[in-house]
């Protein structure tokens, strides 16, 4: 018997809602499930702590990992404020027991750092991003592989605070941030340098990341309007004005005072001062490509792999910052 489409279409309609009706019930019984194992996992880490601080000791090293455990356990399920108030437990009880600076606390501020991006919290996050910084300089040399990871770390988070202006920052201070950063970078690259010389290809990495701050100055500077930018003469000048009037006795006098009118050369002096500020910026970048260069021309532990891609990088920053200059030179551009 041939059956009628309508009839074949409600049939087939009302198998896949079934079988959508029976997909969302086994989603809904997972999720009870998990979130059942996530409650026996969270008391039987507290348990667990509990047990080592009645035998051991509050400030045991056991802790560390005891409160990490339970703390990802909370951030697993976004409970931030939980997660974090357990990790700085793990970080005071490892200050306790290997002093107020050391490389036991790394993975931990890594992982707070972690916890206050996820509940946007952008300032804690900076805090630790600093903290987190303060401790490598403190522990590792200036070559050593984690100093360095710190270093990259550290200065992807100020460039993504200065892209994505997380701290809701004017145009002015957005660009004392940057300005902050790029000298950042100069320093450490300056310590680096002294240490290892010029060549190390270890630099890499960090004059990469110097060249996208300073590279993100320069644009953000070239997008401002003139008028933003603090010229060197003086906005206003005096102007000497007279006219004729009748006096007292009715006789025609001529009177002039002086008035206060802007300066023309002013907005031509604001005009310099950010083609003067891009230069300034696109000056860091060639320093950088210099830097750059003397490693790939140098470094005998390069691979040719590694010369191209420093050669493309180099001639994919010179072309923006050339295209920055030269668009810094167009008035309409102001």
């Amino acid at each position: 018997m041939k059956i009628p489409s309508l009839f074949l279409t409600f049939l087939i309609g009302s198998g896949l809602c079934a079988q959508d009706s029976e997909q969302e019930e086994k989603s809904v019984a997972i999720s009870e499930e998990r979130a059942l194992e996530i409650s026996r996992e969270i008391n039987a880490h507290q348990t667990g702590i509990e047990e080592i601080q009645t035998k051991i000791g509050i400030y045991d090293q056991s802790l560390i990992e005891a409160y990490s455990s339970l703390a990802e356990i909370y951030n697993e399920i976004e409970d931030y404020e939980n997660a974090s108030a357990i990790f700085l437990d793990a970080l005071q009880v490892a200050r306790i027991n290997t002093g107020l600076y050391s490389a036991e606390q790394i993975p931990l501020v890594r992982l707070l750092i972690k916890n206050k991006i996820g509940a946007k919290e952008w300032r804690s996050a900076d805090d630790f991003h600093e903290l987190e910084y303060l401790i490598s300089s403190r522990v590792f040399a200036p070559m050593d592989a984690e100093h360095l990871k710190a270093i990259e770390s550290y200065g992807a988070w100020k460039l993504r605070v200065i892209r994505e202006n997380l701290f809701n920052q004017s145009g002015q201070s957005l660009l004392l941030t940057a300005g902050e950063v790029s000298s950042f970078y100069n320093r450490v690259i300056d310590k680096v340098e002294q240490e290892a010389g010029l060549q190390n290809k270890s630099l890499l990495n960090v004059l990469y990341s110097k060249t996208q701050v300073d590279m993100t100055l320069a644009r953000y500077v070239s997008s401002m309007p003139y008028t933003y930018f603090q010229g060197t003469a003086s906005p206003f000048t005096n102007q000497t004005r007279c006219r004729n009037m009748r006096n007292s006795r009715g006789q025609i006098v001529r009177q002039c005072y002086s008035v206060q009118v802007e300066n023309p050369r002013y907005r031509q002096s604001q005009r310099e001062a950010k083609r003067f500020a891009v230069s300034r910026h696109t000056r860091a970048v060639s320093r950088s490509i210099g830097k750059l260069e003397n490693i790939r021309n140098n470094s005998t532990d390069l691979t040719r792999a590694e010369k191209q891609s420093i050669d493309l990088q180099i001639s994919e920053i010179v072309i923006e910052s050339e295209q920055l200059l030269r668009g810094s030179d167009r008035p309409y551009l102001f």
